[in-house]
């Protein structure tokens, strides 16, 4: 009995839940729940981050698009939000206030005091956005650094809070793309496949092939911009036994490191079980990073031409012949060029692709 209590008291279950089964039950697509629903898609990452309340109109919605009735979604926002009051009780009658202080979320401001009742509204925010019960959750889940490594730059800050803010937006976007099962033979034999993309210079046309290829394979493809404070490029992660994520922050906004952060990626999770890995600033590269690194300059540029690449003249009609030869962008091949020490950073940039944030929302759901 006193175990029973207990987990009523430290657990919740938002709605969005309940409509994520649902549409994986019924292989309704975000794009198919989102149509029926007022706001459309915005409405429907609300309902899974917890941050839009079920009223009449929506309970009607859902019952009309997911099944259930009206009555059931009116009590399973009202059960969330009992759960949820005993979690956030729990959470405040311990220390907390430093918690607070290092966790953003969107739309937070950071406040030097704050009333009590502001204090319990925003740890409820922080459960409910991160979906943990409380700090010591939220450190299993986004802190460990024996968990989760990020790709990242050392041309840019960084804050703990806000790059976990940004791996838990790209697990609720990964949550709503359907995918396979994940397949890691069948996601190797489908690299080469990937590869072939990269001569496609806008977003709006090669993302969408590129999500749809690593959903056939089990791997749900998150495109987030990363919020201030977080230098992250990209992070791989196992969300279950059969769902992985590939989350971009499309930093620096160049063809040769995109790509390169993909394969990266695709590395770690092919090469070291579909754990995921922090990379951060001023650390030092280890064994797992190495690979995924060469991983990464073997997809870009095949081991049978490797002794050729190395000995590239910096021209650049010799380039755009040698990008041709291997079926590789030549803006990524410049990009390799630059960070084996070939050519300066300040050489052949403009064979690269730039895009602007423009360009990559035009390809986002």
């Amino acid at each position: 009995m006193i175990h029973e209590q207990s987990l009523q008291r430290d657990w919740f279950s938002k709605p969005g839940d309940s409509v994520l089964s649902l549409m994986e039950r019924r292989n309704l697509s975000a794009v198919d729940v989102s149509a029926s629903l007022d706001g459309g898609i915005e409405t429907l990452r609300g309902l899974v981050s917890g941050s839009v309340r079920i009223d009449g109109k929506l309970a009607d919605k859902l019952a009309s698009v997911l099944g259930g009735t009206p009555g059931f979604w009116l009590r399973r926002q009202s059960g969330y939000e009992e759960a949820l009051e005993r979690v956030v009780s729990a959470v405040v009658s311990g220390h907390f206030v430093e918690w607070l202080e290092r966790v953003p979320i969107p739309g937070s401001t950071g406040r030097a005091r704050m009333t009590e009742g502001e204090k319990r509204s925003a740890v409820r925010q922080r459960l409910a956005f991160f979906n943990v019960n409380g700090p010591d959750a939220w450190a299993r889940r986004y802190a460990s650094t024996s968990e989760t490594r990020f790709r990242t730059s050392n041309s840019f800050s960084s804050s703990e809070g806000a790059t976990t803010t940004w791996l838990r937006l790209g697990e609720l976007e990964a949550s709503l793309i359907q995918t396979g099962c994940w397949d890691p033979d069948a996601l190797r034999t489908l690299v080469p496949e990937i590869r072939t993309l990269t001569s496609i210079s806008q977003p709006a046309r090669f993302l969408p092939r590129l999500r749809a290829m690593l959903g056939s394979v089990g791997v749900a493809l998150s495109v987030v911009r990363a919020p201030d404070g977080c230098r992250a490029s990209g992070a791989a992660r196992m969300l279950s036994p059969t769902k992985a994520m590939v989350l971009m922050s499309f930093r620096h906004r160049s063809d040769d490191h995109f790509w390169f952060t993909l394969f990266h990626e695709l590395g770690h999770l092919l090469l070291h079980a579909g754990a995921t890995f922090v990379d951060g600033e001023g650390t030092t590269a280890d064994e797992h990073e190495r690979e995924a690194n060469e991983f990464a300059r073997d997809c870009i540029i095949p081991a049978s031409r490797r002794a050729e690449f190395e000995v590239l003249r910096p021209d650049r009609t010799v380039v755009l012949r040698f990008s041709v030869s291997v079926g590789i962008a030549a803006g990524i091949i410049v990009g390799q060029m630059q960070h084996s020490g070939m050519i300066p950073y300040d050489r052949l940039n403009t064979l690269k692709r730039r895009w602007n944030w423009d360009d990559i929302r035009e390809a986002l759901p």
